[in-house]
């Protein structure tokens, strides 16, 4: 077809081969075209065809986000204080909240293992803590043992026994007599005595976190443990008042000694599982501990006990108590891994000081304990010094000379240079889990 204006044809100039690629291709790609310099225009781009390209402007969208400078900040912005409840969400986080849950339900398994020993000893003359405890390393070689059988790699049950398995021997033991010391104690000293004593257990973890994890405390922390061995004593002094059962108290001395033995071997068994679930896994130490516990607390068993184990009239309330038993003391070396790596050892044992507590208020209907307000003071005052302490994030001092990451041993390994002073260097650690890999040390 002839166009009806000849002369609009005729004057229209001759396409380029820029302007017909760009004709039929529209989109054309921006990403050579954002490079713009500070100052000034930008260079021609040259096209594929040979042809340059010009920016224009009118391309890019409008920038929206606006960096906000002292200067266009409003004064009352700026001058405001936060509010209350501000400053209540600011210290009462979610991870503080999960936390203390968390805690309390490991409070609570403890709870349900003091009823049943209780009532094994004193209703059907079951005087059996070993084999109690064994049981208990028996669920963990079942489930946990087995699971590191049958990995693949360097995870597996044997892979970690080349490489440590006295270290899990040792701590195998200390945590065996740890039970065994506390538990042989009620029979020589007071009740009173094992409570108090036993709180020997936090200086103990705070002494070996500070030494050995290279953690640092702040003054809030030490006023937390304060105001929680305060709510400790409270509850001791309404035990007193209210005259309930102290125990005989035969050799007071040998049962004093006793508990702070075992709360000595508490503090190194809970430091020990802290850097392991926070350095190497969580299945490893229980699969461990599985293992060694149930080999030596079996000796231990067959050397001391085996004539009460004979002694014991075997029933199904007794089954059932034996059951209930072991249930809470699987959960508790369980679930106790979960919250130590959330927090850590110190914080998990300044959350089992209510265990005492629940146990208490257990007892005014199970064995008609007599009620005094001094054990709500002692219970709000150990959770208030525990929202002190865990409101503020304690920091590790990473200290290249003695500091070693044995995760992950295949990456590579940095090496620090000898010349001139190191100086430590300082990680700030929260409530949460840590998700950022750290470099292997070597240190020459």
């Amino acid at each position: 077809r002839r166009s009806a204006h000849p002369e609009q044809v005729l004057a229209r100039p001759p396409q380029t081969p820029c302007q017909q690629s760009s004709l039929s291709n529209p989109r054309v790609p921006l990403s050579p075209l954002l490079r713009v310099a500070s100052s000034g225009s930008p260079p021609p781009v040259p096209s594929a065809a040979g042809c340059p390209l010009h920016f224009n402007p009118a391309m890019i969208p409008e920038q929206r986000n606006h960096v906000a400078t002292i200067e266009n900040i409003p004064a009352e912005a700026i001058n405001a204080s936060p509010t209350l409840l501000q400053r209540i969400r600011k210290v009462f986080t979610r991870e503080l909240l999960v936390s203390l849950a968390l805690g309390q339900v490991l409070s609570l398994l403890i709870c349900g293992i003091g009823l049943t020993s209780k009532y094994l000893v004193e209703d059907f003359h079951a005087n059996t803590p070993v084999f109690q405890s064994f049981l208990n390393y028996i669920l963990l070689f079942l489930v946990y043992t087995t699971t590191l059988a049958v990995r693949q790699g360097e995870e597996n049950l044997l892979a970690i026994l080349k490489r440590r398995w006295w270290k899990y021997m040792i701590l195998g033991v200390i945590d065996i007599e740890a039970n065994y010391l506390v538990i042989k104690a009620y029979q020589y000293t007071t009740l009173t005595s094992v409570q108090l004593l036993d709180c020997f257990v936090i200086p103990v973890v705070l002494l070996l976190s500070w030494f050995f994890l290279l953690v640092r405390y702040k003054a809030f922390h030490f006023i937390g443990v304060g105001v929680c061995l305060l709510g400790m004593g409270c509850m001791v002094g309404a035990d007193v008042l209210v005259g309930r059962h102290q125990g005989a108290g035969d050799n007071k001395l040998l049962g004093d000694l006793l508990v702070l033995s075992g709360a000595t071997l508490y503090g190194i068994s809970n430091v020990c599982e802290e850097f392991i679930v926070k350095n190497l896994s969580r299945v490893e130490f229980l699969g461990m501990i599985g293992l060694f516990g149930s080999f030596f607390s079996g000796i231990q068993l067959a050397i001391i006990e085996h004539k009460e184990l004979l002694k014991v009239p075997w029933d199904w309330q007794i089954g059932l108590l034996y059951v209930g038993f072991s249930a809470c003391m699987f959960g508790l070396y369980s679930f106790m891994p979960v919250v130590i790596k959330r927090s850590s050892a110190t914080a998990v044992n300044l959350s089992l000081l209510t265990a005492d507590i629940y146990s208490l208020f257990c007892g005014l209907f199970l064995f008609h304990y007599k009620f005094s307000g001094l054990y709500l003071l002692s219970f709000f005052t150990i959770i208030l010094g525990l929202i002190l302490y865990s409101s503020t994030s304690t920091y590790v001092a990473q200290d290249p000379r003695v500091y070693k990451q044995f995760r992950n041993p295949a990456g590579p390994a940095v090496d620090i240079p000898t010349t001139g002073q190191l100086e430590p260097s300082v990680t700030y650690s929260s409530l949460g889990q840590e998700t950022e890999e750290e470099a292997r040390v070597r240190v020459p």
